[in-house]
């Protein structure tokens, strides 16, 4: 190639940085440049982009460490190693070297911005999860400041890959992965904070809509990711709807939900904190304030029911349980038909949501009967 040309070629390089158009069109460019195959990975080589045409391998790990075909460059900002491109199909031109420098010279600092970018991302919701923001007006503020737009509201989902008998866990970011392919943003974007095993991904709720639809994406979550080369085993938890500011406490609620649904249900599931019953006060202990309204949520659609309908569905289910759930016995107590006892069981079933033959909706109906039937004397 040609002085000028070469300038040519570094010019355009600066123009599409200064446009933003990222490692994928920078690394384009270089292909395009070259005709031929180029790959960019990370340190640990992880793809960020692939251009060109060719037969080129899944990774260069080979060109870099035992000589395979190629053209391989470190890419470096400023005295950090943040990954590798590499050329295919060119060995026999000496003008791809310099090309190659070049464009891992203008990745570099690509790479260093995009990443000091994602770190103060990272950082606001490291810092909203741990409670640091006080004021809602200066927590919105800070986010602003770092390019982040936020919901008044989060569900906020704990995930853990879990490994094979004998197999090293999985990645977090094949679980980032997951989670970005699996929520919507609603208008703001999703947040994520490592912690340890555990990812947890911050899905913002601006309608009531966009919590049910986040939680129900959660929970196919672990399906999907069975379903991916290579698969992956899911298991987590998901909060309830929670204020922004409340992201603490969500992030505890979903860890519960994790712990709780790994225990009963087995690897592989996500559990819905809001749907785990009693089961969140055997596992975290509760106060009697929590315990009565927990009671009285329970038991809730019920006594609407009966006050509109003038019917006896609460005082049937806490008659069925005290008699050792014999029908017979209950329809005699009630001074009924016993298939008028059938048929009300199924109505409770409906009315709360709880199927009298789960022994996890049992133990919740069960509790909430136990701590009604207290209330005056605890």
């Amino acid at each position: 190639m040609k002085p000028e040309e070469i300038v040519e070629f570094a010019e355009a390089l600066a123009k599409i940085a200064a446009s933003g158009g990222g490692a994928k069109a920078l690394s384009a460019h270089l292909a395009q440049t070259c005709g031929t195959g180029v790959l960019l990975e990370d340190v640990d080589w992880r793809h960020l982009a692939a251009a060109g045409s060719g037969n080129f391998p899944a990774t260069a790990r080979n060109v870099v460490e035992a000589g395979a075909p190629g053209r391989a460059a470190r890419v470096s900002s400023g005295n950090h190693h943040v990954g590798w491109l590499t050329l295919f199909g060119t060995d026999a031109d000496p003008d791809a070297e310099l090309l190659l420098r070049l464009t891992a010279a203008a990745l570099g600092t690509e790479l260093g911005r995009e990443a000091s970018y994602r770190g103060r991302k990272a950082s606001f919701w490291e810092s909203a999860l741990a409670g640091e923001f006080h004021d809602a007006a200066g927590t919105r503020e800070e986010a602003a400041s770092r390019g982040i737009a936020v919901a008044p509201n989060y569900v906020t989902i704990a995930l853990e890959a879990e490994a094979e008998a004998d197999a090293p866990r999985p990645d977090v970011n094949a679980l980032r992965t997951l989670a970005t392919d699996g929520f919507r943003g609603a208008d703001a974007e999703l947040g994520f904070v490592e912690r340890g095993a555990t990812l947890f991904v911050l899905v913002p709720a601006i309608r009531a809509v966009d919590a049910s639809n986040a939680k129900t994406a959660a929970t196919l979550l672990p399906r999907n990711a069975a379903r991916r080369k290579p698969p992956l085993r899911v298991s987590g938890g998901a909060s309830g709807l929670e204020a922004l500011a409340a992201l603490p406490r969500a992030a505890a609620a979903a860890e519960t939900a994790l712990a709780i649904g790994r225990r009963i249900f087995g690897a592989g599931h996500v559990a819905l904190y809001d749907e785990l019953g009693a089961y969140r006060f055997l596992y975290e202990g509760a106060d009697v304030e929590r315990l009565r309204a927990f009671a009285t949520q329970t038991l809730a659609p019920l006594r609407a029911y009966d006050e509109k309908h003038q019917t006896e569905l609460e005082r049937t289910l806490k008659l069925y349980f005290k008699v050792g759930q014999n029908i017979k016995t209950g329809a005699e107590r009630l001074n009924v038909h016993r298939h008028t006892v059938f048929y009300r069981l199924r109505q409770i079933a409906e009315i709360t949501g709880r199927s009298l033959e789960s022994p996890h909706d049992q133990l919740t109906l069960r509790l909430a009967v136990a701590i009604d039937e207290l209330h005056d004397t605890i």
